[in-house]
C-alpha cells in the first residue's frame, strides 16, 4: 500500500482489485513503555467483534481499523498496527500493489500463497514458512492463491520500522522443525533470535506456538502484548476461555499462563512490543 504525507499523517493506501484499502498512520513519536506502576489492562476482542470485509474472492477479519473500517479508539496495540485474518479463494488474490516504510509479516494457516515483488523475489508461502517484507523506500508485490481448488487462509501483521527509508528487502524461513518442538517459538524478531525471520523493529517480537492439548506456556512479560487465537481453544490467566479468532490485548499485565484446550489444542500468535504509538 503506497504512502502519501498529509499534514501530520502518513496514509498508506492502494486500490487492489477494486478494494479501496487504507490505513491512517499518524506521524507521531513512539511512546516509552509504561512504568511499573502503570495500570494493568486486559482487553478481550471476540472473533465476531472484529471489522469484516467480504467480497466474492476475499473474506477478511480486521483486528484494528483497516480499509473502509475506522474507529479512532481501535487503531493499534503497542506497535501492532494491522492483524488481518484473510481467506482468499482459489485462482484469486491481491494484485500488484505498493507498500512503504512498514514491516509486514505473513503466516499461513492453511493452503499456499504465492508472492512476487518488484525486487525480483518469488516465493510460495505455506504453513510453517514465515515471511517478512521490509517495505522501506517502496516495494510493489502481489499475493495470489494459484491453487485451483483450495482456499488459502493466512494472518498478515504490520508493525512500523524503527528506521524509515531503508532499502526494501524480503525474507522467508521454514520454522516447522522449531514449531514441532512445542512451546512458544520466535517467528519474527527485532531482537536477533536465530530461528526467526528478522524485522527492522528492535522493540517487537512475534511468537508462535502449536500447542498440544493441555499444553501450558507463559506469555511474554512485556509492556504491550497481543495474543491471537489462530486455531483451536485455550484459557488465558486473567482473561478466561478463548476461541478461534479471539484476541487479547494486555498492557503492563506481566507474564500469564496460556493453557491449550484439553481436546482441541491451539495455535497462537503473540506479539510483544516495548513501545506504543502516541495517541
Amino acid at each position: 500500500m503506497s504512502s502519501a504525507l498529509s499534514n501530520k499523517k502518513m496514509v498508506q493506501c492502494s486500490t487492489v482489485d477494486g478494494i479501496n484499502q487504507h490505513i491512517d498512520i499518524r506521524e507521531r513519536p513512539m511512546k516509552a513503555m509504561p512504568s511499573k506502576t502503570a495500570q494493568q489492562t486486559i482487553e478481550i476482542l471476540r472473533s465476531k467483534e472484529r471489522f469484516h470485509t467480504k467480497i466474492d474472492w476475499l473474506d477478511s477479519w480486521h483486528s484494528f481499523s483497516f480499509a473502509d473500517h475506522y474507529d479512532p479508539t481501535n487503531t493499534h496495540h503497542g506497535l501492532l498496527l494491522v492483524s488481518n485474518d484473510d481467506t482468499v479463494r482459489s485462482n484469486a488474490g491481491f494484485g500488484t500493489h505498493a507498500h512503504q516504510d512498514m514491516e509486514i509479516v505473513t503466516w499461513v494457516l492453511e493452503g499456499e500463497l504465492e508472492h512476487k515483488d518488484s525486487e525480483g523475489n518469488v516465493g510460495t508461502i505455506y504453513p510453517g514458512l514465515a515471511q517478512r517484507i521490509s517495505a522501506g523506500t517502496g516495494i510493489r508485490h502481489s499475493e495470489m492463491n494459484t491453487q485451483k481448488d483450495r482456499d488459502v487462509h493466512f494472518i498478515q501483521m504490520w508493525v512500523p520500522p524503527d528506521t524509515k527509508r531503508i532499502n526494501p528487502s524480503y525474507e522467508q524461513r521454514d520454522i516447522n522443525p522449531e514449531m514441532a518442538s512445542g512451546g512458544l517459538i520466535p517467528i519474527a524478531s527485532g531482537h536477533g533470535h536465530e530461528a526467526a525471520i528478522s524485522i527492522k523493529q528492535r522493540d517487537a517480537v512475534l511468537w508462535g506456538g502449536r500447542l498440544q492439548p493441555g499444553e501450558s506456556v507463559e506469555i511474554p512479560d512485556a509492556p504491550y502484548v497481543h495474543v491471537f487465537m489462530a486455531k483451536g481453544r485455550a484459557d488465558l490467566e486473567g482473561a478466561g476461555a478463548l476461541n478461534t479468532g479471539d484476541a487479547v490485548r494486555l498492557t503492563a499485565a506481566g507474564g500469564r499462563r496460556l493453557t491449550a484446550d484439553a481436546i482441541a489444542g491451539a495455535e497462537v500468535l503473540i506479539w510483544e512490543t516495548n513501545q506504543d504509538l502516541e495517541a
